[in-house]
């Protein structure tokens, strides 16, 4: 991304879009029962409460009654329904794992088969998005968490602990491929959750081979373990290699995620925040979703940036826009035409 003299006047900036991910699958409802929502009332509550503190993308998880993290699509289908009429101008996103959670004691913590997630795209009424993620990789989810970060929670257990220590995401090239022509034939958009700058680079070659065609909509997921950390100049790199016609969000984990956000809110970037990625305020302090939505308006307002509503972040995502060819996306993406035949030199759109 190219950055101008200006670029930092929030007047020069799009609005800010908030994604909140108030249902944290990773967690028990024990770990924080005042924010993890276990019924579907709660869902849907937990939505609205977001919604009505600033975020307009709501990044979605499903639990069952007995607290663990639904597999069934049947209960996303519910969701979605009720969301619909409770948060209409929400951006809806299932998240593409679906849920990660162990089944039991000792079980693996594991994303589910192809299959299974390829169905994330028969989902009615549909999402507005579905989060896809590129490459087969380690995603050791409590790498970067301190003993703080867990203490009292079911993370501490050696068991839980131990699986997802151990969790990876599987993406291989196939299923991409399948998934992104599921998503696009039902009028769904990818959102590419994406843990370093050589995945980036896999997002742009399937742009310029054709195989996806549309807006970029990237969150940059600085939870270590596999992917980047939290480390600015991580951070800077990436942003740096994100054409300039995506739209960037950055998102981490625990106590790492107010400067991140606060670093994304002042460079016109977008943000992500809630249970799923953070439990805690200060050391110690537990903070609900809702709560950390309201501490990054504080800082936008501060800052002069201005939040988006629905209608607003719809039209920032590009929310139901498609493009038809390679050679389209590159040109409204900001990459580099590609090389025609015989041509030599470095390309660029005159």
């Amino acid at each position: 991304m190219h950055f101008h003299d200006d670029a930092l006047f929030p007047e020069n900036q799009d609005k800010l879009v908030i994604t909140a991910a108030p249902y944290g699958p990773e967690w028990e409802p024990a770990d924080f029962p005042e924010d993890l929502p276990v019924t579907m009332d709660q869902h849907v509550q937990a939505a609205i409460d977001c919604y009505n503190a600033g975020a307009t993308v709501l990044h979605i998880h499903v639990r069952e009654l007995d607290g663990k993290g639904s597999k069934r699509l049947s209960k996303f289908n519910e969701l979605l329904g009720r969301l619909r009429e409770a948060v209409p101008d929400m951006i809806l996103q299932i998240g593409g794992s679906i849920s990660f959670s162990p089944e039991g004691e000792g079980a693996d913590a594991k994303w589910l088969s192809d299959d299974t997630r390829h169905m994330l795209a028969e989902l009615d009424p549909k999402p507005d998005q579905v989060t896809i993620a590129i490459n087969t990789n380690q995603m050791n989810i409590v790498e970067l968490m301190t003993s703080d970060d867990i203490a009292g929670t079911s993370i501490q257990r050696p068991e839980i602990y131990e699986a997802y220590r151990n969790m990876y995401v599987p993406a291989d090239p196939a299923w991409v491929q399948e998934h992104l022509k599921r998503l696009r034939a039902n009028g769904i958009q990818p959102h590419f959750q994406l843990a370093n700058v050589a995945q980036l680079e896999t997002v742009e070659r399937l742009i310029r081979r054709g195989v996806y065609a549309g807006p970029l909509n990237v969150t940059w997921v600085a939870i270590g373990g596999g992917f980047d950390g939290p480390n600015p100049y991580n951070m800077m790199e990436f942003i740096r290699r994100v054409p300039d016609g995506a739209i960037l969000t950055l998102e981490t984990l625990m106590r790492s995620v107010l400067p991140i956000n606060t670093m994304a809110i002042a460079m016109g970037l977008h943000t992500r925040c809630g249970n799923e990625d953070n439990l805690w305020g200060g050391k110690g302090e537990k903070l609900t979703s809702v709560g950390q939505i309201e501490q990054l308006v504080k800082i936008a307002e501060v800052l002069g940036r201005k939040i988006a509503d629905g209608k607003e972040a719809r039209d920032i995502y590009r929310i139901g826009e498609y493009y038809d060819s390679a050679d389209e996306t590159l040109a409204k993406l900001g990459y580099a035409p590609n090389r025609k035949p015989g041509q030599v030199g470095f390309t660029f759109h005159a």
